[in-house]
């Protein structure tokens, strides 16, 4: 949308192309069309799921004893 800001700032510098990317793959996968003309819910909805990934990537790391 014109004059949106985004202020999300990853905490590993460099990362936001690698989360954009991810982000995009999450949504092919779930069949949405990102966009400011989609709803909050179709956006917001890929958001989650990019968030139970990292949750399940990151527990499956600490329970090999990894350091992620």
């Amino acid at each position: 949308m014109a004059g949106e800001r985004n202020t999300n700032t990853p905490a590993v510098q460099g990362a936001s192309k690698f989360l954009d990317q991810f982000k995009y793959e999450v949504a092919n996968e779930m069949g949405v069309q990102l966009g400011g003309d989609r709803t909050s819910r179709e956006n917001g909805s890929v958001g989650g799921q990019m968030t139970k990934r990292m949750i399940q990537f990151a527990e499956e790391n600490l329970k090999r004893g990894s350091r992620i």
